[in-house]
């Protein structure tokens, strides 16, 4: 009688200066770790001791790759492709699973992480699994709701197909070697807790200062209470056990909108955006898959 053999997973990320910048790597990697047979982490040349720190993790999962960044590559964030498929492309699991160093998954739902990946493995029509987002803003305490903000997005993909990430922040699949389009998926019932926007400011400001200068532009200045008051509501849920330290030292505490803010063009489209959507129960935010199970 045969038996079929469970789907592995592979863990992967990519960072540089992640202590400089205030990223919560350590938990966002730990927590992970349970869920993977395997953690490949490029880590670009910086001088910050994030090298040290993942090292210091000592867990004989995590696989680490020192790489060096272009520091010439100024074209619409491609430096970060770059090294998110270095780190992609060494993963050997069935599924690659792929976690930023601001994102963290909660304890709690770790099993239905796995379930969903045993649930599909099967089926290959399902390409990749899509997360719910929770886009933390401001302060730990709030999130951004509004269609600026994917509200979906694929996270872990099956490492058997031909796929690439553009810009870093999505995959694009390469089948018959035509024009790329985006992967089929299901839903893995599960949460991405994004903390990027909760950071210090310095450490914020810090980061916007160098995406801006791979994506060739001039970057702004970094006011978290500058946001249409419509685009964030307060969060009732609770956070991962392993970001508690981190969301205690390195997050800002407090925050509320700006009331006298003034709207730019993109915040009143996304106003309207949002009133369709009340209207109509649509989901206006960006969509990088297809939902085919």
């Amino acid at each position: 009688m045969s038996t079929t053999q469970r789907a592995t997973i592979s863990g992967f990320t990519f960072i540089r200066n992640g202590v400089d910048f205030g990223f919560p790597f350590e938990a966002s990697i730990r927590s992970l770790l349970p869920l993977v047979d395997e953690f490949v982490i490029a880590v670009g040349l910086g001088h910050d001791g994030t090298l040290e720190r993942i090292r210091a993790l000592n867990d004989p999962k995590i696989r680490i790759i020192e790489t060096i960044w272009n520091e010439r590559m100024a074209e619409r964030g491609f430096v970060y492709a770059q090294q998110k498929m270095i780190a992609q492309y060494s993963c050997t699991g069935d599924w690659a699973f792929y976690l930023e160093g601001d994102e963290v998954l909660h304890e709690a739902e770790l099993e239905a992480i796995r379930a969903s990946v045993d649930q599909h493995h099967g089926n290959a029509a399902v390409e990749a699994l899509v997360f719910d987002y929770l886009h933390f803003y401001g302060a730990p305490s709030w999130i951004a709701t509004s269609p600026a903000w994917y509200r979906r997005e694929c996270r872990l993909i099956r490492n058997t197909i031909r796929s690439y990430a553009p810009d870093g922040q999505f995959w694009v699949v390469m089948d018959k070697h035509k024009r790329g389009r985006t992967p089929q998926a299901a839903l893995a019932n599960a949460h991405i807790y994004h903390y990027g926007p909760v950071r210090k400011v310095h450490y914020m400001q810090g980061k916007m200062d160098l995406v801006n200068k791979y994506w060739n532009k001039t970057p702004p200045k970094v006011d978290y209470r500058q946001i249409d008051a419509q685009a964030v509501q307060r969060f009732t849920g609770t956070h991962p056990a392993l970001v508690a330290n981190w969301l205690a030292t390195e997050a800002e505490t407090e925050f509320s909108p700006d009331p006298n803010h003034v709207l730019t063009a993109r915040e009143k489209k996304h106003r309207w955006s949002m009133k369709l959507e009340r209207l109509f129960g649509w989901d206006l935010s960006h969509k990088h898959y297809k939902l085919v199970a």
